[in-house]
């Protein structure tokens, strides 16, 4: 570090200046000039700043190496003066004071601490596709980015950030009222808008429930009627006011899709599904038994569709075990979407006489007494298992289905 002299006078003297553009020596110099830092308080400066410079060394690569020190003294000092400039608001004589009562690698802690909560934070709407738990190893390379960042990058990365969450937020909220959860949405992996989109949709046609494609039609269908009124979409009554600023911005996106949701000249099907800009623009849960039955499907294309040809026990009893947990129908899971499986039935129950009906239903009629003992069998050995509170973190429940069931790694 290269010495640099400050003002002279009885209560100062030589103090290492690391960066004479960063915050924290401005408000150091100013503290020292206003007496506002005591001698003592200077020395623990001094005393602190090659420690914690070695630390940060260290923590993002070698202390013995000169680039990695330079680097770790250019971080602390950034480090430092975004915490004291946030904290401050850019007030010099608060940000003095801050230095005053607080240690140095205090102010420097501090700001790693609100960058790891950043850098953790979701940055795409999209369910499924955002990373969940607190900071780790992996993100130290970008932990490494942002302790050189600029206080207005921070702000405007965190203001994006906030946004995202707020939708987030927001479509939890509406789904969770409508009896939707959120492992299913992070298992379906909707955008957060479209499910706000729909849920508005669905409470203005006052129905209830997540839609499934079928039930989503004719919520199309309904609003495609004939009316004199001009169709309002409101917001929830009972909306938490956090959400109301994000479930506006999305319900003003409505509005304008209204002319093409309302043309019946455009098939509902080839509106949100074949058009590329409506395409994943709005959820419905996918139900592959709902629309099975709307079409009336003969029994063998049902099961033909829903097993996929496959015949194996595994697949047969992933598919039966989606059944029972009211979940999409599937002949191979994720490790991801078996976890939030065995979770939904923990807390919803399972009905296994879904699955036993629906072998009966659909299943070839050769075969329907072969699937169903199977089926039992798989019941009998991994009720208790599957709905134990002692497994908490479904580590046996997870060997069951890893051993019995199609779980992808």
């Amino acid at each position: 570090m290269t010495a640099t002299p400050a003002a002279s006078g009885p209560n100062t003297h030589s103090v290492s200046l690391f960066d004479r553009s960063a915050f924290f020596e401005k408000a150091l110099a100013y503290g020292l000039a206003q007496n506002l830092i005591s001698t003592e308080k200077l020395d623990a400066i001094q005393t602190d700043a090659p420690k914690g410079m070695v630390q940060i060394a260290r923590y993002f690569g070698s202390e013995f190496l000169r680039p990695e020190l330079e680097k770790a003294k250019d971080r602390i000092v950034n480090l430092v003066s975004l915490n004291l400039e946030l904290e401050s608001a850019g007030d010099l004589h608060r940000a003095a004071l801050l230095l005053r009562d607080h240690s140095f690698m205090s102010r420097s802690k501090a700001a790693s601490d609100m960058l790891k909560a950043l850098i953790v934070m979701p940055q795409n709407s999209h369910f499924g596709m955002n990373e969940h738990g607190g900071f780790s190893d992996k993100h130290i390379a970008q932990l490494a980015k942002w302790s050189l960042c600029s206080l207005g990058d921070y702000q405007t990365e965190l203001a994006k950030r906030q946004q995202v969450a707020q939708r987030i937020d927001a479509a939890l909220w509406l789904a969770d009222a409508m009896g939707m959860d959120a492992d299913d949405l992070e298992d379906a992996g909707p955008d957060a808008d479209a499910v706000i989109r729909t849920a508005l949709l669905v409470l203005h046609g006052k129905q209830q429930g997540m839609p499934d494609w079928v039930k989503f039609q004719s919520l199309i269908a309904a609003l495609r009627k004939p009316s004199k009124q001009a169709l309002k979409l409101s917001l929830p009554q009972n909306l938490p006011p956090p959400f109301n600023a994000a479930v506006e911005e999305v319900r003003q996106s409505l509005i304008l899709d209204l002319p093409k949701i309302q043309d019946p000249a455009i098939p509902v099907a080839k509106l949100f599904q074949q058009t590329p800009a409506f395409v994943g623009r709005y959820f419905w849960i996918e139900d592959s038994l709902a629309e099975i039955d709307h079409f009336d499907r003969e029994a063998s294309a049902a099961w033909n569709k829903l097993t996929q040809g496959h015949s194996d026990d595994g697949s047969l009893l992933t598919l039966f075990l989606c059944i029972a947990a009211g979940s999409a129908p599937k002949t191979l899971l994720t490790e991801k979407s078996a976890a939030a499986l065995v979770r939904k039935i923990r807390k919803s129950g399972w009905q296994t006489d879904l699955a036993t009906a629906f072998i009966h239903d659909h299943a070839p009629v050769q075969h329907q007494s072969d699937y169903v003992q199977v089926w039992q069998h798989f019941v009998e050995d991994a009720q208790d298992t599957l709905v134990s509170d002692r497994d908490y973190k479904l580590h046996d429940a997870l060997a069951l289905l890893r051993r019995d069931c199609n779980v992808s790694e």
